[in-house]
């Protein structure tokens, strides 16, 4: 006889909502991670805060925003403060807040009342104070729960919200807040709000031309083609210009001030619709891919209730702008139809500049599409048996998927170091690609060295970047070498071809060097893996002097059971970031040109100062 007489009320489990969001938090920040990546979830955190503030600068309440990051993180708006009454309700009630009610939030970023509700539920501690209308009062929470409330009482201070909040330990372990993923973070929402002053730990960040500001910022204006075409109507912001030598497309998309790193159907239609304007002004059927080579541009749009495809909000899934603007595709195709157009004939010399540009990209492809289709056909031979992909089950366009932003292609070089990451991966989210030997230097070389290098081609193909980044496979790609000489220079060479060909992995923060350890120090009872000589020493403190030290050569070396420890849940990756004051081109002539003297002194002054910090 089956159990199912004893399913009974008390088998219904009721999580409450701080409960729910402490056991699945991925379903509410996406992934969690340490802080080495832009999109984990301590910065998703502070994003959550930070939308209300800004919401109210939207709303025309509060210029500037204070932003400090120390040991706890503080968000400081000068808007119109929380009403008093509801204080502990905004942040621990779920579907309680102003964005329901669409007279005070037209079109604001988070429509789904939970922002706040999560960063309360996750943070070891976490206090909101409101003022307003003269009168101030606070509340304080640990990991959700009220544990003080303060009376309303008269107060001086301006009015405005203030909320501290410290993330908590044991969901986000070791992390810690990286100043670069924070300040472009903050970039990006006064490029949107043109007006609004950020000032975060003291540095000022304000921007008057918006869209215009941000392509400018991120790029040499010396190896643009044009000057940025700006464009602006209701609800809609373009900024539109070609490198000289970037191959790649490059788009930077917005919804309601939300960055959509993953387009959706605003970044489709607005790739559409420049092509239909570009062919429809020069009367010819140029082919997409030579109108969009190399473009730079950014669009901003403002929907109505905006859907998206998942609770981070980087991918727009809406169809319909809301109210009776209509579709988003139409929105866009009649706004860049009408204005880009007038913008070309008015500016014939940067027509001019377009039209050579498409020209000379179609004469590219045209001697390029032999050997693509050659290297097509050869990819396509060795996907069905391609011994150097080791593929995983979730990707990161799998939208559906709440572990997709955890998808990961290790890049490793020979058989030993694949063998072991390979067998020690989570085959969920996991993939491995190994190399075989030292790839070749790219600098400098055209598009054709990447479908002629049959490694080239194949890891173009894993990642699916071919023609832009919009369907990327894997959110962290991760270059796993030793760390001796030869190691080094593999990093540099896949680094290199990265940069030469798909910058905008780098800059949209997807390329990791994966840190592996140099020492095991062990007893009887406990191993400790050490990544530096300073962790080795407080581990022989920790564990005794007659403790066994090993020094690992090489990747290959550690065993399949060691290498889980290195690749799991305390996996340290270090980002590969660009530097602000230095172009793409100018670091590859640096590191792989033919400036021998130069890149010499640089290494001994470098590794001087590297030999000192070690011996000090």
């Amino acid at each position: 006889m089956s159990n199912s007489s004893n399913y009974t009320e008390d088998n219904i489990k009721s999580l409450d909502w701080k409960e729910h969001i402490r056991m699945r938090p991925g379903m509410y920040i996406g992934k969690l991670g340490n802080g080495s990546s832009p999109d984990d979830g301590i910065y998703i955190l502070l994003k959550e805060v930070l939308d209300n503030s800004i919401d109210e600068f939207v709303m025309g309440a509060g210029k500037t925003i204070e932003i400090s990051i120390n040991n706890g993180v503080t968000v400081r708006d000068y808007g119109r403060g929380i009403p008093l009454g509801k204080v502990v309700d905004v942040v621990s009630k779920m579907n309680t807040g102003g964005k329901y009610d669409t007279r005070a939030f037209k079109k604001s970023v988070g429509l789904n009342g939970v922002g706040t509700k999560a960063v309360n539920a996750l943070s070891i501690n976490f206090k909101v104070e409101s003022v307003r209308d003269g009168k101030s009062k606070y509340v304080v929470f640990e990991q959700g729960e009220l544990i003080e409330e303060s009376d309303i009482e008269v107060s001086s201070k301006r009015k405005g919200t203030k909320v501290t909040f410290i993330p908590d330990t044991s969901i986000f372990k070791n992390y810690k807040y990286r100043n670069e993923y924070v300040s472009k973070m903050l970039k990006y929402y006064v490029y949107l709000n043109p007006g609004l002053t950020i000032v975060f730990n003291g540095e000022k960040y304000k921007s008057d031309n918006g869209l215009k500001d941000l392509l400018e910022d991120n790029n040499d204006l010396e190896k643009l083609l044009y000057p940025i075409i700006h464009l602006k109507g209701n609800d809609i912001e373009v900024a539109i210009t070609h490198s000289k030598v970037q191959y790649s497309e490059e788009y930077f998309s917005f919804v309601n001030g939300q960055h959509t790193t993953q387009g959706g159907t605003h970044q489709s239609a607005f790739r559409e619709s420049i092509v239909k304007t570009v062919r429809e002004f020069f009367g010819k059927s140029y082919d997409a891919s030579d109108i969009r080579k190399s473009i730079i541009s950014a669009i901003s749009i403002k929907v109505m209730e905006p859907v998206f495809e998942s609770q981070t909000k980087t991918k727009l899934g809406s169809t319909e702008m809301g109210g009776d603007l209509g579709t988003v595709r139409s929105y866009i195709n009649d706004f860049i139809g009408k204005n880009l157009d007038n913008f070309l004939h008015k500016n014939p010399v940067v027509a001019e500049s377009i039209q050579k540009k498409i020209v000379q990209a179609e004469k590219e492809r045209k001697e390029l599409s032999g050997i693509r289709k050659l290297a097509r056909d050869r990819a396509k031979k060795s996907s069905l048996h391609n011994k150097k992909l080791r593929d995983c089950r979730v990707h990161l366009n799998d939208m559906n998927k709440e572990n997709r932003l955890d998808s990961t292609l290790f890049i490793t070089e020979g058989d030993s170091a694949s063998g072991s990451i390979t067998k020690s991966r989570n085959v969920n989210t996991q993939a491995v690609f190994s190399l075989r030997g030292k790839p070749l230097n790219s600098y400098s070389m055209t598009k054709k060295i990447v479908y002629e290098n049959e490694e080239f081609n194949l890891l173009q193909a894993a990642l699916n970047i071919e023609d832009s980044i919009e369907y990327l496979r894997y959110n962290n790609i991760v270059i796993a070498t030793d760390a001796d000489v030869d190691g080094m220079h593999i990093r540099l060479l896949l680094i290199t071809f990265f940069l030469q060909f798909f910058p905008e992995l780098i800059k949209e923060g997807h390329l990791y060097i994966l840190q592996t350890p140099l020492f095991r120090v062990r007893n009887k009872k406990e191993t400790i893996y050490c990544y530096s000589e300073k962790e080795k020493s407080e581990a022989i403190e920790k564990l005794g002097v007659k403790s066994e030290i090993t020094r690992f050569k090489g990747l290959g070396e550690i065993s399949p059971d060691e290498f889980k420890y290195f690749i799991g849940e305390d996996i340290r990756l270090d980002p590969v970031m660009l530097d602000d004051n230095f172009s793409i081109e100018d670091l590859l002539s640096f590191y792989m040109g033919k400036n021998t003297p130069k890149r010499q002194e640089f290494i001994i002054n470098n590794l001087k100062v590297e030999l000192d910090t070690v011996e000090s």
